[in-house]
């Protein structure tokens, strides 16, 4: 089992990447989200030079916003300057475009921007459409040092759809979710990452890698899920999660979509979303406060026991430790946890010291 962090990509600190190194991370993600946060690959730029061991990538890179040369070129960069240790998230922008108004990638365009930008890291030549004219395209040689594409860039897709999550067994070398750290999703997952695998002639070997973003509280002797620190630890990604559903169900109307343990709050969210100060086309712009950072004040009653629990890998470090462990026998690979900004070296360091010696 690996453990990274996704951290908020905020340029002016990007020696966290080093930070998480000394703890003994595995890798760190910085998520690709313009409305939000700095841009991704300056950011890795700047990690990349004051890290030696530690895996960076894109937690993820988005395809609305990036044509896929675009996209390949700048991992294909920061591979310089971290060669071998540098993969790319990439996903079709839940949230990167949700808070612009703005819809996600359809899923065909998602897997022909997939296609070109695994080819283009190969090195290859690859058929390229824009703006419905195709052309082949191929890197230019001007030198050493522009691009790496000679050490291997893993791409792991972001998936939670049945489509999308084809689509990363057809195209990717893993898969990164979220809830992926509950058994029953992870092994539905792979169900149909195998399938999408197998409908273009690919297998899913052991190779292919499973990651789950999440978050973990640890808890301390006595501690419960309704002391403040507790809430503070959790609230952000709880929050999230919430909003996460919210998305996929303000465009279905499914209600299926719901987990049990989100119903009882259910109500009073949808009550908050109809009282944004905003005209209702522009709401899309505090829909996801906050979103992964902290939890605005007035969510604070929607952080349940019930709300923690679900959406967190939740105990004292031998009951987190075993709850990985059973994800792991389902087939998860990594752990990659999203810390509110506030705490998040404290809450790192706390499960770097307490939870992964255990495992």
């Amino acid at each position: 089992m690996k453990f990274s962090c996704h951290v908020q990509t905020r340029i002016s600190d990007y020696r966290i990447a080093k930070d998480l190194e000394d703890w003994g991370y595995d890798a760190v993600w910085f998520p690709d989200t313009q409305m939000m946060w700095s841009d991704c690959y300056a950011t890795l730029a700047a990690a990349a030079l004051c890290t030696s061991k530690i895996h960076l990538g894109t937690g993820v890179a988005i395809t609305g916003t990036r044509i896929a040369p675009t996209t390949a070129a700048a991992i294909a960069s920061i591979n310089v300057l971290a060669p071998g240790r540098t993969f790319l998230g990439i996903g079709s922008g839940h949230t990167a475009m949700r808070v612009m108004g703005q819809d996600p990638t359809p899923v065909k365009e998602f897997r022909e921007y997939l296609r070109v930008v695994r080819e283009m890291l190969k090195g290859e030549k690859v058929d390229y459409t824009y703006r419905e004219k195709t052309t082949q395209i191929a890197w230019q040689d001007h030198g050493a040092g522009f691009r790496n594409t000679w050490d291997h860039i893993p791409m792991y897709v972001a998936a939670n759809g049945p489509l999308a999550l084809r689509a990363a067994g057809a195209y990717g070398d893993g898969l990164i979710s979220i809830f992926n750290e509950q058994p029953e999703v992870m092994k539905s997952n792979l169900a149909l990452v195998t399938a999408g695998a197998e409908k273009v002639g690919q297998r899913i070997t052991d190779n292919f890698h499973t990651i789950s973003l999440c978050h973990a509280v640890v808890l301390r002797p006595g501690e419960k899920l309704t002391d403040t620190r507790v809430i503070e630890s959790a609230g952000s990604w709880v929050v999230t999660a919430l909003h996460f559903v919210y998305e996929v169900w303000r465009y279905t109307r499914d209600d299926s979509v719901i987990p049990p343990y989100m119903r009882n709050v259910w109500e009073k969210y949808l009550d908050k979303t109809k009282k944004i100060a905003l005209p209702e086309a522009d709401r899309h712009q505090l829909l996801h406060e906050g979103h992964c950072s902290y939890y605005p004040a007035e969510e604070r009653g929607l952080i349940t026991p019930e709300m923690i629990e679900g959406t967190c890998i939740v105990g004292e470090p031998a009951e987190v430790a075993e709850k990985i462990r059973a994800a792991e026998r389902a087939g998860l690979k990594e752990v990659s946890l999203l810390p509110p900004l506030m705490y998040l070296r404290q809450v790192a360091r706390d499960f770097a010291t307490k939870v992964i010696p255990l495992i």
